[in-house]
């Protein structure tokens, strides 16, 4: 649970956008997104292939910029 304390003399606007600093860091946001609706097995074992294919190009296409 993410909690931030109020420190002395500090405007509420401060305190807000720091405990939304803390939200976006602990990426409660998007793990609620997620768990929004069910996903089945398959679903993620496809959603997390997809994403491995995409890291993989990724590195790949860098380390061929860097060799030219």
């Amino acid at each position: 649970m993410t909690r931030v304390v109020a420190e002395d003399g500090e405007s509420l606007d401060s305190l807000l956008r720091r405990f939304k600093k803390h939200v976006q860091n602990d990426r409660i946001l998007s793990e609620v997104r997620r768990r929004r609706f069910y996903e089945p097995p398959s679903i993620t074992r496809k959603r997390k292939r997809a994403a491995k294919l995409r890291k993989s190009r990724r590195t790949t296409y860098k380390q061929m910029q860097r060799n030219q």
